[in-house]
């Protein structure tokens, strides 16, 4: 668990622009306003060796967190802090750990959390802090998902609708180069994990909410410093939609539901300068 995994590389503004078309929000100037809250997630990648992947497409070996053992794994939530913008024309460096492993035993059976640690440094300064969440379950355990022919709730005024769809989640899981095939492979994740459709990403439900934040108005703090924690809360599959909402104030609210009003991610951020 003292492991520290080190990467370093030139930040680039390919990635970024790519994220923008994907979710067709605006790129700021890259050089001078620096990357958008939670960006730095399709930089400094992982990048497994194809022989290191499992049959769920996970690295089972040489990857962090190393799985457990056999199970299905989530991302529960996390915390970021920010202390200034990274910048695109420059290096930087992400160091990553295990910070904590706990067992739980749950309704569903076994549970296993564990805690990631980064830091991103640029010009020697730590711009980044993050802890990440990560669930293992046992995959013996028959569940029940929400059912998806209530009413629908269409998007209000104040909400933001992405619709959902395979193209989106596979440019996704390509940005990040993430293999899960929960998220593009429909016939795995129905005939092998029992699930209902494809698994909307939960880094993809944080980054939209982090977005609705910065289209109603939400500013950096002085220099930079921000505070964002998220919750995923419930599974969200790709027939359900994505509705996204942020309610600014001094502590800027956010949430993602689903097309029939069921909340599956939330939200907080602010100001590490307030």
């Amino acid at each position: 668990m003292n492991d520290v995994i080190t990467r370093t590389e030139l930040l680039l503004p390919g990635p970024a622009q790519a994220l923008g078309g994907l979710l067709d929000v605006p790129v700021p100037d890259l050089d001078t306003d620096g990357l958008p809250l939670l960006w730095h997630w399709i930089y400094l990648l992982d990048r497994p060796r194809q022989a290191d992947l499992g049959p769920d497409g996970h690295p089972v070996r040489g990857a962090l967190p190393a799985p457990p053992g056999p199970g299905r794994r989530m991302w529960a939530g996390g915390l970021v802090r920010t202390s200034a913008r990274l910048r695109c024309g420059q290096t930087a460096t992400r160091r990553s750990r295990v910070l904590s492993i706990q067992d739980k035993a749950g309704r569903s059976g076994l549970l296993t959390f564990v805690t990631v640690g980064h830091e991103i440094v640029q010009h020697g300064c730590v711009v980044v802090e993050e802890q990440q969440e990560i669930v293992y379950r046992q995959t013996t355990v028959q569940d029940t998902w929400p059912p998806s022919d209530g009413q629908v709730s269409p998007a209000a005024d104040d909400e933001w609708a992405i619709e959902v769809s395979p193209t989106l989640l596979f440019r996704f899981s390509a940005l990040t180069y993430n293999s899960h095939r929960i998220h593009y492979d429909r016939d795995y994740a129905g005939d092998v994990e029992g699930y209902p459709g494809l698994l909307t990403h939960g880094p993809l439900q944080a980054l939209a909410m982090a977005e609705a934040a910065r289209s109603a108005g939400y500013c950096w703090g002085r220099d930079g410093g921000l505070e964002f924690r998220y919750r995923l809360e419930s599974p969200l599959f790709d027939h359900q939609g994505m509705i996204v909402k942020a309610v600014f104030g001094h502590e800027t609210t956010t949430a993602v539901r689903d097309i029939y009003g069921r909340r599956t991610a939330r939200g907080t951020l602010r100001s590490r300068s307030q």
